[in-house]
């Protein structure tokens, strides 16, 4: 091995660390938001989530399975190796989710949260862009 591919091997397990960080992070935010998403419209309202008291009750629940969906995504086939692009995926999936938040939040006045829904975003382009493009897990063999 040379200098240059141990240098290239150090890098890039930095690279899959950081990723990792940047999918368990957005995972453990999203399982807190989709938590969120079941409780009754009453006592997310009393946390300051009026907008679920105003909806649909199915609306809220249908953005908590989705992100469920999401957490599980973003961490399971990147762990097994078995389908790991998955991964890539359900980071554009909760992206999505994001890319709805924040218009409809900003469209209610609601600006409280935005600073928060950008960090949302700001992860899910990292574990996209990174799984995608800088450190893929390859799947199993």
């Amino acid at each position: 091995m040379t200098m240059t591919s141990t240098a290239s091997a150090t890098s890039s397990r930095g690279w899959n660390i950081a990723i990792w960080g940047g999918q368990i992070a957005l995972a453990g935010l999203y399982a807190m938001g989709a938590w969120f998403h079941f409780l009754p419209p009453e006592e997310a309202a009393k946390m300051g989530a009026v907008w679920m008291t105003e909806v649909p009750i199915a609306l809220p629940r249908f953005i908590g399975i989705m992100e469920v969906l999401g957490v599980l995504g973003l961490i399971l086939p990147a762990a097994t190796r078995i389908m790991p692009h998955l991964t890539v995926w359900a980071a554009a999936g909760l992206l999505a989710i994001q890319a709805l938040a924040i218009p409809f939040h900003a469209i209610r006045g609601e600006f409280e949260p935005l600073p928060f829904n950008l960090i949302y975003v700001v992860l899910a382009v990292f574990v996209l862009w990174g799984r995608a493009r800088k450190a893929p897990i390859a799947p199993r063999a």
